[in-house]
């Protein structure tokens, strides 16, 4: 009897997960290529010339002329050369396909029989080689990518186990903290901003840093006062821009 049921458990369980609609099922599907040439976590090229930006995330950058590298950024290179150097892909788009550096901006799944199927966006985050950031722009399927980082930074994987990364407490801000950031706080009041693309401000308790709300995420100038979030974004001069509500997760506290 306790087998049967186990089975009959098995079987439900199967069944729910092939339910399951992919996240990806509703995105255009783009352009196909082999990937011959890994810049960082989340850039690479084709063997049609096509640069490609892997979109809703964020992983650290590698040197650039006069700019130093970002800790890690050697690392989530390799990560992404090891699941997709040599191998074909297929772009997917849910907005906009072109930035203005002509990348193609895309989810981007493994088509080839040279291993399992990957989408790659979310393996990077899974493995800890990458953060989500959500622009409004290429926001389609970029939610599940919140709950991956969640298990990855709890399992200290990748970058998030060597220190690369960490959540800063907005209370306790380090004067030197910028670039791209999680940052955990308390909101506080709201206003008006002057700033050219946002709507409001809202502040965060014992902290001078302000989240810049632009218009794309103007649902979250309606953030209760008081209310535990943590929020992404580029910080810069004690403003850390929010693009997006997925960029703003409420935080469950005992």
């Amino acid at each position: 009897m306790r087998r049967a049921l186990a089975i009959f458990i098995g079987v439900i369980g199967l069944a729910a997960c092939s339910a399951a609609k992919d996240p990806l099922e509703d995105l255009a599907a783009g352009e196909r290529g082999r990937v011959v040439r890994v810049f960082d976590g989340d850039a690479l090229v084709l063997d049609t010339g096509q640069s490609v930006r892997l979109v809703g995330i964020e992983a650290p950058a590698a040197p650039y002329r006069d700019r130093e590298g970002e800790p890690g950024h050697e690392e989530a290179k390799r990560l992404l050369e090891d699941m997709v150097l040599g191998r074909e892909i297929e772009l997917r788009y849910g907005g906009l396909t072109r930035d203005r550096y002509d990348r193609a901006l895309a989810q981007v799944v493994t088509t080839d029989a040279l291993g399992p199927r990957l989408w790659l966006n979310a393996e990077m985050v899974k493995k800890g080689g990458a953060r989500v950031r959500v622009y409004p722009d290429t926001a389609a399927a970029n939610a599940p990518l919140l709950a991956l980082e969640a298990a990855a930074r709890a399992d200290g994987r990748g970058l998030w186990g060597k220190g690369a990364w960490t959540i800063l407490d907005a209370a306790h801000l380090p004067p030197d903290a910028g670039r791209f950031q999680i940052v955990e706080g308390i909101a506080g009041d709201m206003k008006s901003s002057d700033e050219r693309f946002a709507v409001c401000d809202v502040a965060l308790k014992q902290s001078a840093l302000v989240l810049e709300i632009q218009k794309a995420a103007a649902e979250l100038c309606q953030i209760p006062n008081g209310t535990p979030l943590r929020a992404r974004g580029f910080l810069r001069d004690g403003r850390l821009e929010i693009t997006h509500p997925l960029n703003v997760e409420r935080v469950n506290t005992p």
